[in-house]
């Protein structure tokens, strides 16, 4: 692979995000992290950002909000001056940071203003994103953008509406992204994993039976790990997979068929 080859992980200091940014790290990528953390973390990711870079490769983070304009405009012109030459072969988006509230009978039941926050966070900055780096000349040809969902796209899960909304509203965004960035040499593919225990899932309300049900639910008899999902992630950026576009692509060990 080019050394001047890129990663940009929108969601990439934690869970499968980060687990994705480790196998990207193996294959060769130099990784542009951006990300929202505690000050309280950064010892903790020194120490993952040490394990990175000894693949070889050229790391960057910036800890601020990935949905904000101001936010890509800085990414880009930073990643300038890391690497004049570098060029952006994945996107990839993996923000898990939305509302999980209930619709009815609660004190703090969900808003409109709910909605528009999770679905901006969670699916409209996707757009931004690519428009930026396509409209900047960032993207190498062949580039993947790929982006996380789930099965609360289809599936409704008590509390999780919001999130629910935003990832199909991001499943059709991935669609026309693959639609009309075709013609430039831009794949666009969802991945929706099984069940992980990460710390988003942790903060689904009734996660715990959550858990249970779908380790008896999932035929393999064991829940997705960030893992198996980093794989398929990482395959999506290969010449491989140049074939594959506008896919949504279950990495669930056949959990959704049970």
């Amino acid at each position: 692979m080019n050394n001047n080859t890129w990663a940009i992980i929108l969601g990439g200091s934690d869970g499968i995000g980060l687990a994705c940014a480790k196998r990207l790290a193996k294959g060769g990528f130099n990784l542009l992290i951006v990300h929202r953390d505690r000050r309280a973390r950064g010892e903790e990711l020194s120490a993952i950002n040490s394990e990175l870079i000894s693949n070889g490769i050229a790391t960057h983070w910036i800890n601020a909000d990935a949905a904000l304009p101001a936010t890509i405009d800085r990414a880009l012109y930073e990643l300038n001056e890391v690497d004049k030459n570098a060029k952006v072969s994945c996107l990839l988006h993996s923000i898990a940071r939305g509302n999980v509230k209930p619709l009815a009978n609660a004190t703090d039941t969900l808003t409109r203003q709910d909605l528009h926050v999770t679905a901006d966070q969670m699916a409209f900055c996707l757009l931004d994103w690519v428009k930026a780096l396509h409209q900047g000349g960032h993207f190498t040809p062949e580039a993947a953008v790929i982006a996380l969902t789930s099965e609360g796209s289809q599936r409704a899960i008590p509390q999780y509406a919001a999130v629910g909304m935003a990832k199909a509203a991001l499943e059709a965004l991935c669609r026309s992204i693959a639609l009309e960035y075709a013609p430039f040499g831009i794949r666009c593919n969802s991945v929706q994993p099984g069940v992980c225990l990460t710390n988003s899932f942790y903060r689904i309300p009734g996660h715990e039976e959550i858990e249970a049900i779908t380790r008896k639910r999932n035929p393999a008899g064991r829940l997705t790990t960030p893992e198996d999902v980093a794989g398929v992630v990482h395959f999506l950026t290969t010449s491989e997979a140049r074939w594959i576009n506008g896919a949504n692509i279950p990495v669930d060990g056949g959990e959704r068929i049970a």
